[in-house]
């Protein structure tokens, strides 16, 4: 079962299909003055289902490349103004599919007066499993241990899509869950 959940987790985190955008969602805590961070360390997630070294790696290779755009130092000193981790799930869900062939005629009005008649129509159903994938970010100011920033993406898995295409569409969707950040201020 093990062997199962872990295939579509890293191919998730690798990078998942074009099949349906991503869904990112953000929360931060209003008072926190985010221009006051430059560095960030990475932390493992308590209970956090630990991934292989080289999925662990291209997710954070991922989000470092887009947190250096955003004006963050990755550095392994515990004085980092911020610290950071990951968490990473997939679930299934059953997709129904039919398909009515509409042929053959019903009841309804005809020359002077109501008629009934028969036909024969075919309905055909296909069932399918759809792998959905998230992706958790989570940032901690380490002073007080408060969670200040949260972002997730989530998406529709392609257990067939080829390497360099999973990598790419890792980088889209981690840019498009760091593009809040930090977070626009109100004037």
């Amino acid at each position: 079962m093990k062997r199962l959940f872990v295939l579509p987790l890293v191919l998730f985190l690798a990078g998942a299909s074009n099949v349906l955008a991503q869904d990112v969602r953000y929360n931060f805590a209003k008072e926190t003055n985010f221009a006051m961070f430059k560095t960030y360390k990475w932390v493992p997630i308590k209970g956090a289902e630990p991934l292989s070294d080289l999925v662990d790696g291209q997710i954070k290779g991922a989000i470092d490349l887009e947190l250096a755009t955003k004006g963050l130092k990755r550095t392994e000193a515990d004085t980092a103004d911020l610290i950071i981790g990951y968490q990473a799930a997939v679930s299934t869900e059953k997709q129904y599919t039919s398909f009515d062939t509409g042929y053959g005629y019903g009841p309804g009005w005809y020359g002077a007066g109501w008629y009934g008649g028969g036909g024969m129509s075919t309905t055909t159903g296909t069932t399918s499993t759809i792998y959905v994938g998230q992706l958790a970010l989570d940032m901690y100011v380490p002073a007080q241990k408060a969670l200040v920033w949260r972002g997730t993406a989530s998406k529709t898995l392609d257990t067939k899509a080829k390497p360099e295409k999973q990598q790419k569409n890792l980088a889209k969707a981690v840019a498009k869950l760091l593009k809040n950040y930090p977070p626009p201020v109100k004037k």
